[in-house]
């Protein structure tokens, strides 16, 4: 599907609205095409049309808002991949003893790779396993790779901790603006769930942390790209997937929630601003707070009410 690029770093579909919307945003669009086609009518037709004008308007608007709304965490919550995850790995391995160290670059590209264990399985089958590692069976290699992750977890929850990572900008209101209109809010993750959970509590706060689920880390067999991530928030929430709007940063994550069958916004992150991210219904730079606010939950049902168009094969 074609898009169309706009100011801010955004780039949405040709029929979206720039930036932030009104609340009457859709239901404006649908009301103002009709009332053309009602002056065309005259005497007690006019006044039926214009009954069922209103009815319609108010349907059209009050179904639609998103019934979830999904966060994935690293690079869309918090810009943690080059400052938190990668220092916190390369301080695991050096308390190992090991010779390893990714660099900004190579951290890049591992990042493709979904999964803290699975990343660091993959660097090791590519460049070789430690001394006393490399004798060893699949088993016990996954065992050392598990007790790797482990205490690179814990580092990376101390750093956590401290708050020196600060939330990306829009995140705190957006969250807030779901939860005040009853929409879910979930954090799917293919990080470990204790070290998404800290990012939630600390950089959210406890209050707004008890009305968010997460779903991170093992949870699901296959992690992103995969969708299975996204049909378990979808599935344990009791919402249709249809009806849930995606926040990604990423190429795996955006195929993985297109892949659920949901509608995806990408704000591109420091590791990601180059990415493939054609699939996507919307990009931007980041959710933004006013004055450069990039979106809002209007726009996300904006998103739902087009996509939903789309699927019916109408303009």
């Amino acid at each position: 599907m074609a898009m169309a690029s706009f100011a801010h770093g955004a780039t949405l579909l040709p029929s979206s609205p720039t930036a932030s919307t009104s609340g009457n945003f859709v239901s404006g669009i649908w009301s103002s095409r009709k009332t053309l086609e009602c002056k065309k009518i005259t005497g007690r037709q006019q006044s039926r049309c214009r009954s069922w004008r209103m009815k319609k308007v108010v349907a059209s608007s009050s179904s639609l808002p998103p019934e979830a709304l999904f966060f994935d965490c690293d690079g869309v919550l918090v810009d943690t991949e080059r400052d938190g995850h990668r220092i916190s790995f390369n301080q695991a391995f050096e308390e190992k003893g090991l010779d390893v160290s990714w660099d900004v670059d190579l951290y890049g590209e591992l990042l493709k790779i979904g999964g803290g264990k699975e990343r660091m399985t993959h660097f090791f089958n590519k460049v070789g396993w430690p001394p006393g590692v490399l004798q060893q069976d699949a088993k016990e290699r996954a065992a050392f790779v598990a007790g790797l992750h482990r205490r690179k977890t814990e580092l990376f929850m101390e750093l956590i901790e401290t708050g020196a990572l600060p939330l990306r900008p829009g995140v705190s209101r957006l969250v807030d603006e779901a939860l005040s209109n009853g929409v879910k809010v979930a954090v799917c993750s293919t990080s470990n769930e204790k070290a998404v959970s800290a990012i939630v509590r600390v950089m959210l706060g406890s209050e707004r942390a008890s009305s968010i689920q997460i779903f991170a880390g093992d949870v699901v067999p296959r992690k992103k790209p995969d969708p299975a991530i996204y049909q378990l928030a979808a599935s344990s929430l009791s919402v249709e997937p249809a009806r849930c709007v995606v926040v990604e940063d990423s190429g795996i994550g955006l195929t993985a929630a297109k892949a659920a069958g949901m509608v995806c916004i990408v704000t591109k992150s420091g590791y990601t601003e180059h990415e493939d991210f054609s699939l996507a219904d919307a990009v931007f730079a980041c959710i933004g707070d006013p004055p450069t606010q990039n979106f809002d939950l209007t726009f996300c049902r904006h998103l739902l009410l087009q996509e939903g168009k789309t699927a019916q094969g109408k303009p």
